[in-house]
């Protein structure tokens, strides 16, 4: 199991455009379509990552949360599906089925929506404000597979409870870790 950190985007970056296939509903999705109204949660995930596993409680019941404050939620997997087939996009549309995500969860055949995001790992999180500048990255929580550390969402939850009060986001941001995003051989 990699223990991989997110690479920390700078904070005010533009969040990049995209036009992605979302595997529940089988339509291609934008970003300007699916944003949130007071911010967005921009999440790359995907099935089998054992740190995606460990926090998927947690994305879900914090989306049912936020997304009834405006907060949107989108998820991403950008994973090579040729070399890691159990996150190939009808095993995504079964895996957002069996877990109850009320979010869409896109296909990043191309690799260039992981790139443009310098997402680097499984699970990374991105909070864009209401004007879609980056206000937060990283992790969810100090929660990690086996630490024994109790899930809560604190780090993702705090930042958005700052957006939706109009208040500055703490600066003070830890790396998620989780599993390497799976790049596909040049």
């Amino acid at each position: 199991m990699a223990r991989t950190p997110s690479n920390m985007l700078p904070l005010g970056t533009k969040a990049p455009d995209f036009e992605l296939l979302d595997t529940i509903s089988d339509n291609t999705s934008t970003l300007q379509e699916l944003k949130g109204e007071r911010g967005t949660v921009i999440m790359f995930i995907c099935n089998h990552c054992p740190f995606v596993i460990h926090v998927n409680p947690m994305i879900v019941k914090l989306a049912k949360e936020y997304q009834a404050k405006g907060i949107g939620f989108v998820a991403i997997s950008s994973n090579d599906v040729e070399n890691y087939p159990q996150d190939a996009p009808h095993l995504m549309k079964e895996k957002a089925k069996e877990e109850g995500y009320t979010f869409p969860y896109l296909y990043d055949e191309t690799q260039a929506v992981a790139k443009a995001y310098d997402a680097a790992c499984t699970p990374d999180f991105y909070l864009f404000d209401e004007q879609m500048e980056l206000v937060y990255r990283g992790q969810l929580d100090d929660s990690r597979p086996g630490n024994g550390v109790p899930l809560t969402g604190t780090d993702l939850k705090n930042a958005m409870d700052a957006v939706l009060k109009g208040k500055e986001v703490n600066n003070d941001q830890k790396p998620s870790l989780g599993c390497n995003i799976k790049w596909k051989a040049n």
